[in-house]
This record gives C-alpha cells, sequence and structure tokens, in this order.
C-alpha cells in the first residue's frame, strides 16, 4: 500500500509547552487507523499538522506528497475533515450549507443530494440548521467532510450524538471508503466502538506516540492474558468440584459460569482441558485483551518507564 501522509519527527511546541514531541508515524492508503489517548494527549493537534493549519516546530509532515501547510496545498480538496465540534451557520438549510462546502471545494452541488441522503438527512435537508438536534449536525458535518470523494479523511470524534443505527451506517461509509482505497483516521474515545473497525492502532499520552500496530500485534507485545469463560453443562456439583480441582485456577461467575485468564502460554492447554471428554462443558467463549485494556496497559507502562 502507498502511503499518503508521513509524519516524521514531528515536534510541536507552543511557548515552553509540547503539544506533541518528537513523533514519526505513516498512513496508507486502504487503511483505517484508530488515533487514540486522552483529552490533551496531542491528538487534536496531530490532525491540525496533518491539515497544515499549523506548522510543526521540528520535523516534517507531508500528505499526498505535498506539505499541508504551504500556501498552495494542491491536495486540499482531496482532503476531508470532520471537527470534533462542528458549527455552522444556524439560518441556511442542510443543502445550502452543503451547497456552499461544495462550492468552496470546487465539488459539482448536483452531488450534494445524494450525501445529504448518505448521512440520513435527505427530508430535513430544507429545514434551518438551528432546527437540528446535535446528532443532525454531526451528520452534516460528515457530509461535508465526505465531498469529493476524498483519499485521506480525517475524523475528529465522528460518533459523538449518534445513536447505534447511525454509528453502524457511519462505519458502513467508512468501509466503503476504505475499499475504494482512502486513508481514513479515526480520533476517538470510544475504544470498544473502535475494535474490528480499525485495521492499525496508534496510542498518543503527552504529546508522545507510546504505541502504534494492528491489535493482533500490540497484544503480542503487551503479552496480557486472554479470558476463557466456560457455560457448565448438567453435571452434579461434585462433578465440577472434581474437574475444576484438577483444571486448578478456574473460578466462579455464577452456578452456570467458569471463568479464567490464561497467560499466552497457558491459552492452548487450557481449552484442550475445557474440550476434553468428561469436562463438564455445554459452551466456550474466549475473549482476547480488549483495546480499553491494551490502552490501560501502554499507558501504565509508560509511566512506569518514567
Amino acid at each position: 500500500m502507498s502511503e499518503t501522509v508521513q509524519v516524521s519527527g514531528v515536534t510541536k511546541s507552543y511557548g515552553k509547552v509540547r503539544a506533541v514531541t518528537d513523533i514519526s508515524c505513516v498512513l496508507r492508503e486502504g487503511e483505517t487507523i484508530a488515533l487514540v489517548g486522552h483529552n490533551g494527549a496531542g491528538k487534536t493537534t496531530l490532525i491540525k499538522l496533518m491539515l497544515g493549519l499549523i506548522r510543526p516546530s521540528s520535523g516534517t509532515v507531508r500528505v499526498l506528497g505535498e506539505d499541508p501547510a504551504a500556501g498552495q496545498f494542491e491536495a486540499r480538496r482531496r482532503l476531508g475533515y470532520l471537527p470534533e465540534n462542528v458549527s455552522f451557520n444556524m439560518a441556511l438549510t442542510g443543502r445550502e450549507t452543503l451547497a456552499f462546502y461544495a462550492r468552496l471545494k470546487r465539488v459539482p452541488v448536483a452531488t450534494t443530494g445524494g450525501l445529504l441522503e448518505r448521512v440520513g438527512l435527505g427530508a430535513a435537508a430544507d429545514r434551518r440548521v438551528g432546527t437540528y438536534s446535535k446528532g443532525m449536525r454531526q451528520r452534516l458535518g460528515l457530509a461535508q467532510a465526505l465531498l469529493g470523494r476524498p483519499r485521506v479523511l480525517l475524523l475528529d470524534e465522528p460518533t459523538t450524538g449518534l445513536d447505534p443505527a447511525l454509528r453502524r451506517s457511519f462505519y458502513d461509509i467508512v468501509a466503503e471508503l476504505r475499499a475504494d482505497g482512502a486513508t481514513v483516521l479515526l480520533s476517538s474515545h470510544a475504544l470498544t466502538e473502535l475494535e474490528g473497525k480499525a485495521d492499525r492502532v496508534v496510542i498518543v499520552n503527552r504529546g508522545v506516540k507510546i504505541a502504534d500496530g494492528t491489535l493482533d500485534e500490540l497484544r503480542r507485545i503487551a503479552q496480557l492474558p486472554t479470558r476463557i469463560r466456560i457455560t457448565l453443562a448438567d453435571a452434579t456439583a461434585g462433578q465440577v468440584d472434581e474437574w475444576m480441582a484438577r483444571s486448578k485456577g478456574w473460578r466462579r461467575v455464577n452456578v452456570h459460569l467458569l471463568e479464567i485468564d490464561a497467560g499466552p502460554g497457558e491459552k492452548i492447554e487450557l481449552l484442550r482441558s475445557a474440550a476434553a471428554p468428561g469436562a463438564p462443558v455445554a459452551d466456550l467463549d474466549v475473549t482476547p485483551p480488549t483495546l480499553d485494556e491494551l490502552y490501560a496497559h501502554f499507558l501504565s507502562a509508560r509511566e512506569n518507564a518514567e
């Protein structure tokens, strides 16, 4: 996959305060990247650097081969951006608002009707934005970010204010863009929501990149335990107790469920034990470390190192 965004050794300072420190990362076409971190971790600063809204104090940023902070940034038309807090002229209708942004981006105004339908605003297109709910304004913001089928899409807390059905619709749109070769960067606090949606995760804390990789790569690095939970088959209490005594380490969740946290070297043996003939097991679930758990692990490791 070719690179669409290169961030190389970038530091951004505001006086004595460093918003980001010596960050390097690469974004590629056809890739969805989750950018995660606490408020103030440097996520929005990184996005602003990629947009060319601010210049790095040191290091370089390239988007689609160009310096985004240059006076003539021709790649801007192939860039989409949704800020965390959208703000529109409340006196304009949704249709007028999107037409305004289409003209700014030199995109045919005729394409805006389809975008409004795509984000669920077709029926409200001719209502004033001042009558929209927060979720509707967020959807209008997403529509303007999608103008012109961007090759790089930067989304800051994109699902804020969206109900579950619209969140599913949003991620369907992201999947379509990714399949079409676009790069999608999702900056979000909703870590559980991002699992299964992102190809790669970049974790930042206090302006420093502390982890970068796929979920599987981060799990291998973190070496956190996998949780195995079994549903007990019909068996006497004595049979269950006898099996638990032989297997060791299992704990009761309730009368029907047992669970255990398996280290990387223990998982296969525990699964064999649970699937062996005579085991009082009707069903089992295997839950690898979640993104929430990985995030907490890498933050803790960073703080302990300091």
